[in-house]
């Protein structure tokens, strides 16, 4: 299992973009000046066979066996749509849209987030396909009619549509989350960063901050202190620099 994730960048004051690619073993870090899936793929590998979990961007399209979309992310774009609905005259339509934020089935949204947070600590996992079906009808039922209202419609079409199950692919793998939220934490540095010095100034800064990181984080989660790693690594082969970093260095 993989997450996956991009924000924005700036170098010399053009345009680009960090990905991020890591699970609770490994980080990856690469700024690129496109935000395609050619640079998922070559980040991902061309047959990666693995559960991907990700937002809705199409360039992750193609990539694993199957994916985990980011339901916080459908959240926060319903709460999103909500507000840009409230500020339409009261004679528009779009009162069957919003049982996805309340109405007889509650939040759903919010409860099946909520719900895959806990891991499924408080249920059985044999019962994890009968809460999957329950979910899935509820989610049929609210989204039967058509809107008119065009955001609304967009989201409720790919809610109904074949990427449903994608939703709920955490009832269907142990251990993937239904949130990326791995990898936006994983990005929060960069982020940071960013805000502070406001990018990089040239390529060398771009393969500096695409390397030190991913040495930094990788190094964390595999358990060794990053400054000892470090010294390893400038100092010994790559054999034993590797053996020093990961656990499994075969």
């Amino acid at each position: 299992m993989v997450h996956a994730d991009e924000t924005s960048w700036r170098s010399d004051g053009v345009g680009h973009f960090v990905w991020f690619a890591g699970n609770e073993n490994l980080a990856f870090f690469h700024i690129d000046r496109h935000r395609s899936a050619e640079v998922a793929k070559t980040i991902l590998g061309q047959d990666y066979d693995g559960t991907l979990v990700r937002d809705r961007y199409a360039a992750y399209n193609g990539i694993g066996v199957d994916w985990q979309v980011c339901i916080a992310h459908i959240l926060t774009k319903a709460k999103e749509i909500s507000r840009e609905h409230a500020l339409l005259p009261p004679d528009r339509e779009g009162h069957r849209y919003w049982p996805l934020l309340r109405g007889r089935h509650g939040s759903m949204l919010t409860t099946l987030r909520r719900w895959a947070e806990a891991q499924i600590r408080r249920y059985p996992w044999k019962a994890a396909a009968k809460i999957e079906k329950r979910f899935v009808t509820q989610l049929n039922n609210i989204c039967k009619q058509t809107l008119r209202f065009k955001p609304a419609e967009t989201l409720r079409t790919y809610l109904a549509g074949p990427e449903q199950k994608f939703l709920f692919t955490f009832l269907r793998r142990p251990g993937v989350p239904p949130t990326n939220n791995h990898a936006e934490q994983s990005l929060r540095h960069l982020v940071i960063f960013r805000k502070i010095c406001f990018g990089t100034r040239s390529e060398t800064g771009l393969k500096t901050h695409s390397i030190l990181p991913s040495l930094v984080q990788t190094a964390r989660r595999q358990g060794v202190h990053p400054r000892k790693f470090l010294q390893t690594l400038l100092t010994a082969d790559t054999a034993t620099a590797q053996a020093a970093l990961y656990n499994n260095s075969s």
